[in-house]
Formats: structure tokens, C-alpha cells, sequence
């Protein structure tokens, strides 16, 4: 699954310049797309306080808004997969562009709450589609040798979109309200789905996806799973209560039931024989191991920037942009450098990178202010970007043609758990370090030692991340990739 290093990589980079128009045009639907569904995760937070207020509503109610929206992806994205294997793509593409386009306008136009968060969720839903389709059609869409290029610029797209979606929203509330931060993508979305429509390759028929069944009771199962699983991470804005623990214990359940069910399906939503294949299990587990990781610095960062080195909140929002900043840059040229060098090195360059900055996370900044928190970022978000690249390309790049649907949606669910696990995790590493019944009145040496121990446990994360990338390295060089995965 690895990729080897290009034999000749001067003559790939003269190639790679030369691109037909149609892919051009093609990667550029692709990107507005991963941007769309990024920035829809992005966008909404910062219009909490206004909707609360527009709304009457309490804290606990509007949060509801982005919570619908991360439980749609997170709970379809895979399922969302296996439908384009089996429907068609390109058709499951831009059906889910039109849903997120429509959603987004319902959004804007909402007169009530709970409206509001029935749009987002199916506004999460085309964004379930977007996300899992998108890596999907790289493999139709450019040749092998430029996978890697593409990936990064997809995963600029996506850092851009984090990046771009608080500062975006705060243009947009100051000036139009905030029904300006669903209206946005409505444009956007239009001119996503004419580049979809018009340069994406049409659906070749394929025998064994006509002869494959949607599981809908494995995706009932998944989506029920997924979703207990969600909601006991983020529900009690980080205490782990009774219902926490009920939601957990129902996700295990769900998953047993789950691998069940697959095992004995004739047309399984996830086929268990894609599990054997060592180095895509062990992609799947570096992918949520770093975005653990990658979540401490959303969840920390904030606390410390303005308690522990007493930053006003513009300073610590531009602090913060730093790193999805600093991801976007790296995007494409990480892409170039996993085709020009191989996705295996990449990989491992990468998660080397963010050890690093963890390690130096957990340092400098305590000596060197605001320079000991952003240099050490930028290294992390750098080498995050590296190892994302690099991991999808050896992932796509040799995964079955009728098979990139779920294995995509799979490497976007990874990255959603890491997410979501790190959120509750981290968060409850950094409350407990810092001994403090409220962080936001916390100290600033109990901050700053929270922030310590918080991005000691990160590096320790992606040193196991790191360990499972060497392992999976030596396991693939004696054992053959199974003939059914």
C-alpha cells in the first residue's frame, strides 16, 4: 500500500506542469468542494454568541448548531463512501453539492433554532458526501504519479477553510448578520457544482458495483455507533458524567454488533478482509492519533494564549491562524515532495516533525512567550500537513478502483474521531493537569502547567503514531497484501 520513491522524479515534476485542461478544471471543482465542507465546520462557531442572542436561546442550545453538523459527517461519511462505489460518484458528488448548497440556503433563511440545526444537519450530510468523494476522484482524475500533488491540494483547501472560516465569519456578522454565514456558501456551492458537473469523468459502469447492495442495516448500525460514540466526547462541555459513560458503552456495543453484522453480509458496507491489510489499519490509526494531537492546539492553545501570557482576544484569534496558515502553505509542496520522494518517507517525516513540536510545545513556550508558542505550531501544523498528504497518497494510491469511496470515507472518519476524541481527551488531560475547578479562572502558572503536561502526553501520542508507522513498515515487507482486501 506504501508507495516507493519515483525512480525518476525531475522528469515527474516536468509532467506534473502539464495537466490537461479538464483535470485543471476538474481538481478545481474537487478543491472548492473540500473548501465548502471545511469551512462549514469553521464558520458557525463564532456566530454562537449571536445566535444565542438572535434566538433567546442559552449557550447549551446553539451549540447545537455546529453540534449537528459534526454528528452528520461523522455519523454518514463512510456510508456516504460506499454509496458513490456503488451508485456512482460523480452522480453521489453532485447530489451532495446541490444538498449542501440548498442546506446552506435553508440555513440563512431559518426563523427558528431548531430549524437552523435540522438545515445543518443536512447541510452536514452534503458535506459527508463532499468529504468522502472528493479523495475519492483523485484516482479518476490525475494519474498515479501526481496522487500525491493532488492530495496536498485538497489538504490546502481544507486549512484554508478552517483557517479562513473565523475570520470570514466575523466580516460577515459585523456587516450582514449572521444569516450571512450560511448565504455565503450558496454562491460558492453553485460554482462547485458547474465544475463538478461539467469537467468530472462520468461513471464507468462496473459489474461488481451493479451486483453490490447499499447495507442499510450495517449503515444504521455505523450511524447509531458513530453517533453514541459523538455525543459521549462532547456532551457535558467536558465532564464525563453517567450518560457519558451510558453513550460509551452503547458504542461498544454498537461496534461488536457492527463487526457482526459485516462478517456476515454478502454485501458488507466495510469488507473486515480490508482490515488484514496491515498498512491501511495502521494508516487509519495514525490519522487518528495525529488529529488528537492536532485538536490539543484548538482546545489549549486558546486558555493559555490569553490566560497564561494575558493576550486580548483579536491577538490570540491571529496567534491562532497561525497554524491552519502555516498547513496551507505546506499543502501543496508536501504533496509534491511525497511524489517526488515516496509517501512512506513523507509519512515518517512528517510524524517526526510533530514529535518535535509537541516536545517544544511543552517547553518554550513558558520562556519565550508568544515566539515559543508560534514556532513550535507552525512545526507541528507543518509537519501534520506533511504526514496528512503523505498518508492519504499511500492510502488512495493503489486502493481498488470500486473501493475508494469507503476507504476514503474511512480516512475521513479517522480523522473526524481524532478530532472529536481530542476535544474530550486533551481537554480532560489539560483540565486535570492544571488542578483547577475552572480553567477559564485558572491561574497562569496552573495554565502554563496544564500546557506542559498536555503537549507531553501529544508527543507521546505521535510517538506511538510513529512506532505503528515503523511497524507497519517492517510487517508489509514480509507479508503480501491480501487478494480480497
Amino acid at each position: 500500500m506504501l508507495k516507493p520513491p519515483i525512480a525518476n522524479p525531475d522528469a515527474l515534476a516536468d509532467a506534473s506542469l502539464k495537466l490537461p485542461p479538464a483535470a485543471r478544471w476538474a481538481l478545481a471543482g474537487l478543491s472548492l468542494s473540500m473548501l465548502l465542507s471545511s469551512l462549514g465546520t469553521s464558520i458557525a462557531n463564532v456566530g454562537l454568541p449571536t445566535l444565542a442572542q438572535a434566538f433567546n436561546a442559552s449557550f447549551q442550545q446553539v451549540q447545537w448548531v455546529v453540534l449537528a453538523y459534526l454528528l452528520a459527517i461523522t455519523t454518514l461519511i463512510v456510508s456516504a463512501g460506499r454509496l458513490g462505489d456503488i451508485v456512482g460518484r460523480r452522480r453521489l458528488l453532485l447530489a451532495g453539492i446541490a444538498l449542501f448548497t440548498a442546506a446552506s440556503a435553508l440555513c440563512g433563511a431559518a426563523p427558528t433554532l431548531w430549524l437552523l440545526v435540522a438545515a445543518r444537519a443536512a447541510q452536514g450530510l452534503g458535506a459527508a458526501v463532499m468529504m468522502a468523494l472528493t479523495m475519492a476522484f483523485v484516482g479518476e482524475t490525475v494519474s498515479k504519479a501526481r496522487t500525491g500533488s493532488a492530495m496536498g491540494l485538497l489538504g490546502t483547501m481544507s486549512a484554508v477553510g478552517t483557517a479562513l472560516g473565523p475570520s470570514l465569519g466575523g466580516v460577515l456578522i459585523a456587516g450582514f448578520g449572521w444569516r450571512a454565514l450560511f448565504f455565503v456558501n450558496v454562491p460558492l456551492g453553485l460554482l462547485a457544482l458547474f465544475f463538478a458537473y461539467r469537467y468530472l469523468p462520468v461513471d464507468k459502469p462496473d459489474a461488481n458495483a451493479q451486483r453490490a447492495r447499499f447495507d442499510s442495516l450495517g449503515t444504521l448500525l455505523l450511524a447509531l455507533t458513530l453517533g453514541a460514540y459523538a455525543l459521549s466526547m462532547t456532551l457535558g462541555r467536558g465532564r464525563f458524567a453517567s450518560l457519558n459513560l451510558a453513550l460509551l458503552l452503547a458504542a461498544a456495543l454498537g461496534t461488536g454488533l457492527f463487526v457482526f453484522v459485516q462478517s456476515r453480509s454478502t454485501s458488507p458496507l466495510i469488507r473486515p478482509a480490508m482490515f488484514r491489510d496491515w498498512n491501511l489499519s495502521a494508516s487509519l490509526a495514525m490519522s487518528a492519533l495525529v488529529a488528537t494531537v492536532m485538536m490539543a492546539t484548538l482546545v489549549v492553545g486558546p486558555f493559555y494564549l490569553a490566560r497564561a501570557l494575558g493576550l486580548e482576544a483579536a491577538v490570540v484569534g491571529l496567534v491562532l491562524s497561525a497554524g491552519p496558515f502555516a498547513a496551507a502553505l505546506a499543502g501543496v509542496p508536501a504533496g509534491r515532495m511525497a511524489d517526488r520522494f515516496g509517501a512512506q518517507r513523507m509519512t515518517l517525516a512528517g510524524l517526526v516533525a510533530m514529535a518535535a513540536g509537541a516536545v517544544l510545545l511543552s517547553m518554550l513556550p513558558a520562556s519565550l512567550g508568544i515566539a515559543g508558542y508560534v514556532a513550535p505550531l507552525v512545526v507541528v501544523t507543518v509537519g501534520y500537513a506533511l504526514f496528512q498528504t503523505a498518508n492519504n497518497t499511500a492510502v488512495m494510491a493503489n486502493v481498488r478502483a470500486d473501493q475508494r469511496g469507503a476507504v476514503s470515507g474511512l480516512l475521513s472518519l479517522s480523522r473526524n474521531l481524532g478530532l472529536i476524541t481530542g476535544a474530550s481527551a486533551m481537554g480532560a488531560v489539560f483540565a486535570f493537569a492544571s488542578a483547577a475547578a475552572d480553567i477559564s479562572t485558572a491561574s497562569p502558572d496552573a495554565v502554563a502547567a496544564g500546557m506542559r503536561v498536555t503537549f507531553a502526553v501529544a508527543a507521546a501520542l505521535v510517538l506511538i503514531a510513529l512506532a505503528i508507522a515503523l511497524g507497519s513498515r517492517a510487517f508489509a515487507a514480509r507479508r503480501p497484501v491480501p487478494a480480497d482486501a
